[in-house]
Protein backbone atom coordinates (compact mmCIF):
# COMPACT_ATOMS: atom_id res chain seq x y z
CA UNK A 1 0.00 0.00 0.00
CA UNK A 2 1.24 3.49 -0.82
CA UNK A 3 2.06 5.84 2.02
CA UNK A 4 -0.70 8.34 2.67
CA UNK A 5 0.24 11.95 1.95
CA UNK A 6 -1.04 13.48 5.21
CA UNK A 7 -1.44 17.20 5.85
CA UNK A 8 -1.27 18.50 9.43
CA UNK A 9 -2.08 22.05 10.56
CA UNK A 10 0.58 23.69 12.71
CA UNK A 11 0.42 22.90 16.40
CA UNK A 12 -2.34 20.27 16.54
CA UNK A 13 -0.62 17.04 15.52
CA UNK A 14 -0.73 15.53 19.02
CA UNK A 15 -4.52 15.86 19.04
CA UNK A 16 -4.83 13.94 15.74
CA UNK A 17 -2.28 11.33 16.84
CA UNK A 18 -4.16 10.81 20.12
CA UNK A 19 -7.46 10.32 18.28
CA UNK A 20 -5.86 8.14 15.55
CA UNK A 21 -6.90 9.92 12.36
CA UNK A 22 -5.38 12.20 9.75
CA UNK A 23 -6.69 15.74 9.40
CA UNK A 24 -6.34 15.62 5.60
CA UNK A 25 -4.97 13.42 2.82
CA UNK A 26 -3.71 14.54 -0.59
CA UNK A 27 -4.74 12.11 -3.34
CA UNK A 28 -5.06 12.36 -7.13
CA UNK A 29 -5.13 16.16 -7.22
CA UNK A 30 -7.61 16.53 -4.35
CA UNK A 31 -7.44 17.21 -0.64
CA UNK A 32 -9.82 15.16 1.50
CA UNK A 33 -10.28 16.88 4.87
CA UNK A 34 -11.63 15.00 7.88
CA UNK A 35 -14.55 16.50 9.76
CA UNK A 36 -13.44 19.49 11.82
CA UNK A 37 -15.18 20.57 15.00
CA UNK A 38 -14.87 23.64 17.17
CA UNK A 39 -12.42 22.24 19.67
CA UNK A 40 -10.12 24.09 22.02
CA UNK A 41 -6.41 23.29 21.98
CA UNK A 42 -6.95 20.39 24.41
CA UNK A 43 -9.67 18.89 22.17
CA UNK A 44 -12.62 19.87 24.36
CA UNK A 45 -15.67 21.52 22.79
CA UNK A 46 -15.93 25.29 22.63
CA UNK A 47 -19.12 25.77 24.69
CA UNK A 48 -20.84 28.55 22.71
CA UNK A 49 -22.24 27.51 19.30
CA UNK A 50 -21.07 30.43 17.13
CA UNK A 51 -17.59 30.30 18.68
CA UNK A 52 -17.57 26.56 18.01
CA UNK A 53 -18.39 27.17 14.32
CA UNK A 54 -15.66 29.83 14.06
CA UNK A 55 -13.10 27.47 15.62
CA UNK A 56 -14.09 24.67 13.24
CA UNK A 57 -13.59 26.98 10.26
CA UNK A 58 -10.32 28.26 11.75
CA UNK A 59 -8.92 24.74 11.97
CA UNK A 60 -10.27 23.89 8.53
CA UNK A 61 -8.59 26.97 7.06
CA UNK A 62 -5.29 26.05 8.77
CA UNK A 63 -5.43 22.58 7.19
CA UNK A 64 -6.26 24.04 3.78
CA UNK A 65 -3.35 26.50 4.09
CA UNK A 66 -0.95 23.73 5.12
CA UNK A 67 -1.85 22.00 1.85
CA UNK A 68 -1.44 25.16 -0.23
CA UNK A 69 -5.19 25.74 -0.59
CA UNK A 70 -7.82 28.25 0.47
CA UNK A 71 -11.55 27.89 0.92
CA UNK A 72 -11.85 29.04 -2.71
CA UNK A 73 -10.39 25.64 -3.72
CA UNK A 74 -13.17 23.74 -1.89
CA UNK A 75 -15.53 21.93 -4.25
CA UNK A 76 -17.65 19.89 -1.83
CA UNK A 77 -18.80 20.53 1.74
CA UNK A 78 -20.60 18.31 4.22
CA UNK A 79 -21.80 19.81 7.50
CA UNK A 80 -23.27 17.97 10.44
CA UNK A 81 -25.46 19.78 12.97
CA UNK A 82 -26.98 18.66 16.23
CA UNK A 83 -30.57 19.93 16.46
CA UNK A 84 -30.63 21.77 13.11
CA UNK A 85 -34.13 23.11 13.77
CA UNK A 86 -32.70 25.17 16.64
CA UNK A 87 -29.12 25.72 15.44
CA UNK A 88 -29.24 26.21 11.67
CA UNK A 89 -29.88 29.97 11.66
CA UNK A 90 -27.14 30.68 14.24
CA UNK A 91 -24.66 28.56 12.28
CA UNK A 92 -25.58 30.13 8.95
CA UNK A 93 -25.04 33.62 10.39
CA UNK A 94 -21.36 32.71 10.92
CA UNK A 95 -20.74 30.80 7.68
CA UNK A 96 -20.51 33.88 5.38
CA UNK A 97 -17.49 35.08 7.40
CA UNK A 98 -15.57 32.16 5.87
CA UNK A 99 -17.53 30.98 2.85
CA UNK A 100 -16.67 33.63 0.27
CA UNK A 101 -18.65 34.79 -2.72
CA UNK A 102 -20.60 32.77 -5.27
CA UNK A 103 -20.19 30.44 -6.96
CA UNK A 104 -20.25 28.36 -3.79
CA UNK A 105 -19.13 24.74 -3.37
CA UNK A 106 -21.66 21.93 -3.32
CA UNK A 107 -23.20 21.35 0.10
CA UNK A 108 -24.78 18.50 2.01
CA UNK A 109 -26.17 19.39 5.45
CA UNK A 110 -27.03 16.54 7.80
CA UNK A 111 -28.92 16.72 11.07
CA UNK A 112 -27.48 14.35 13.68
CA UNK A 113 -28.18 13.47 17.29
CA UNK A 114 -24.59 13.19 18.52
CA UNK A 115 -21.17 14.68 17.65
CA UNK A 116 -19.08 13.68 20.67
CA UNK A 117 -20.13 16.77 22.64
CA UNK A 118 -19.98 19.15 19.67
CA UNK A 119 -22.87 20.84 17.85
CA UNK A 120 -21.24 21.40 14.43
CA UNK A 121 -18.78 19.59 12.19
CA UNK A 122 -17.55 20.42 8.69
CA UNK A 123 -15.67 18.23 6.22
CA UNK A 124 -14.58 19.22 2.73
CA UNK A 125 -12.96 18.11 -0.49
CA UNK A 126 -10.73 20.67 -2.19
CA UNK A 127 -9.02 20.70 -5.56
CA UNK A 128 -5.29 21.06 -4.99
CA UNK A 129 -3.55 23.77 -6.97
CA UNK A 130 -1.09 22.10 -9.35
CA UNK A 131 1.81 23.51 -7.32
CA UNK A 132 0.49 21.77 -4.15
CA UNK A 133 -0.27 18.31 -5.56
CA UNK A 134 2.87 16.55 -4.38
Amino acid sequence: MATRNVVFPAGRRALYDRNRYSPAIRSNGFLFVSGQVGSREDGSPEPELTSQVRRAFGTLNAILAAAGCTFDDVVDVTVFMVDPDSNFEAIWEVVPEFWGDAPHPTLTAVGVTWLYGFQFEIKVIAKLPESAES
